[in-house]
């Protein structure tokens, strides 16, 4: 199933789920002591259903029904406790950044909750002197509260599945302050369960930028897998119902300048499209520009990991 969180043509936020290509069916009706002014509805109903998003037919038949052109798609998630990120966590990456170190010994780091931004929005760059970049990732929701899982119980505290957008800063500056700013963190438009993505180990994804290929990846090249990586964020924090966890991303990083437009597309996952703007953009107040891991001049090209590997 794929859910999305939408704002009606009433102006009311809420969280539904694909019934065809047109129709979305309201969940708010489903969830327990549900509260219009409490969490968003899709970490309402997280917290209803333990993560578990299966409904039935007589169940769906409850729900009142939109025109998916009536609805704005909103943040997956607009609220989240914490966005984990994984730095390093493809080998050609690590190559084209010429880094010495992966995930194995970096672990993982915070991005604000603030950043989060829907498909359909604006990526806004904050400075005129600094580097931007373009990351696709694929991202997963956690369904319940989860603290010390084991690798081999992982996926099961798992929502389900989207894409995301690490948008980045170049510099020495701390890592979360570079992938922080408001708007650096699209994500959605769907989340998809499980059983409708199937095995990871199957999917591909792909980055472009105004139509070209820049990122095109296999899943299955991660480093530390989904597992590995729930098991370890949850074995230094606590994770709470739509956390987000998004894994890492593939080489094909390249710089995005104002008006470009943005996709990434994941096998089984959906289709984030965002676009660039750099209106308001002022001069950069810190001073880490020449300092930190150096992108490549020229986007890596294109699968360029398959020839490596001979």
């Amino acid at each position: 199933m794929k859910f999305l969180s939408y704002r009606d043509s009433d102006g009311v936020d809420s969280v539904g789920v694909l019934v065809d290509e047109d129709t979305i069916a309201d969940l708010r009706t489903l969830i327990h002591t549900f509260d219009p002014n409490g969490l968003s509805p899709i970490r309402q109903l997280l917290r209803s259903t333990g993560g578990h998003l299966q409904f039935s037919e007589s169940d769906l038949a409850k729900c009142t029904r939109h025109s998916c052109q009536s609805i704005r798609v909103l943040p997956l998630v607009p609220d989240p406790t914490k966005v984990i990120a994984a730095p390093v966590n493809y080998r050609d990456h690590q190559a084209e950044m010429m880094e010495d170190y992966h995930i194995d010994s970096l672990g993982v780091f915070l991005k604000a909750p603030s950043s989060v931004v829907g498909h359909g929005d604006i990526v806004r760059l904050p400075y005129t002197d600094r580097r931007f970049d373009q990351e696709g990732e694929l991202a997963l929701v956690i369904g319940r509260t989860t603290a010390n899982v084991p690798v081999d119980k992982a996926l099961d505290v798992v929502a389900g599945y989207t894409c995301l957008l690490d948008m980045t800063m170049r510099g020495g500056e701390d890592r979360s302050t570079r992938k922080s700013f408001d708007t650096f963190t699209p994500v959605g438009p769907y989340l998809v369960t499980p059983d409708e993505v199937g095995a990871l180990s199957e999917l591909q994804l792909r980055t472009k930028v105004n139509g070209i290929l820049r990122q095109d990846a296999d899943i299955a090249d991660l480093i530390w897998g989904v597992p590995e990586l729930i098991s370890y964020a949850s074995s230094v924090m606590t994770l709470q119902p739509g956390d987000i966890i998004t894994t890492g991303t593939p080489a094909g990083i390249g710089q995005v300048s104002n008006d470009d437009t943005i996709s990434v597309e994941i096998d089984r996952v959906g289709t984030l499209t965002v676009s660039v703007s750099a209106a308001g953009a002022v001069a950069c107040p810190t001073k880490g520009a020449a300092r930190g891991p150096k992108p490549p001049e020229e986007i890596t090209p294109v699968r360029s990991r398959q020839a490596a590997a001979g």
